[in-house]
């Protein structure tokens, strides 16, 4: 396990940080990995759940606490981060603003039914390639095309 420190955000607005943290949900059947993909609020595109450092948390946690709050999953992550990419992100006050996201690996423990976004999202799970085929970010992609689990989890 890799030791990180909690981020602190004192007299910061989280937005003006510009990075966010990533969960790639995933779980292993029958000896194939499949890729928990969930839809974005606004646009429907099809993403993996990620959000805005929160204070006292690590990056790994925050990740953990967006996949839970989003996708309604329970998991264990190693802490390590797996990947980072790029996306515009659409806000409602600033307009888009251009984000890097840190990826982190979490192996789905348990699905919930009920969930703090579940009437606001569809989740699915496929295979590593159909799930780089439906996301946009190229670099997302090459994340999920290339994941393997034996590594990180």
């Amino acid at each position: 396990m890799i030791k990180q420190l909690p981020i602190s955000l004192p007299g910061g607005r989280k937005s003006d940080v510009r990075s966010q943290f990533a969960a790639l949900c995933y779980r292993v059947r029958k000896k194939k990995v499949q890729i928990l993909l969930i839809t974005s609020r606004n646009t429907k595109r099809w993403i993996v759940p990620k959000g805005w450092p929160m204070d006292g948390k690590t990056p790994a946690e925050s990740a953990a606490i967006e996949a839970w709050e989003e996708a309604g999953v329970r998991g264990q992550s190693d802490g390590r981060c797996i990947g980072i990419f790029s996306y515009s992100k659409e806000t409602d006050t600033q307009g888009e603003l251009p984000c890097l996201a840190m990826v982190f690996a979490v192996e789905v423990t348990s699905l919930a039914d009920v969930y703090p976004e579940v009437s606001e999202r569809k989740r699915t799970w496929v295979s590593r390639k159909r799930a780089a085929k439906m996301v946009e970010e190229p670099e997302l992609a090459r994340i999920l095309l290339d994941f393997d689990p034996r590594f990180y989890g």
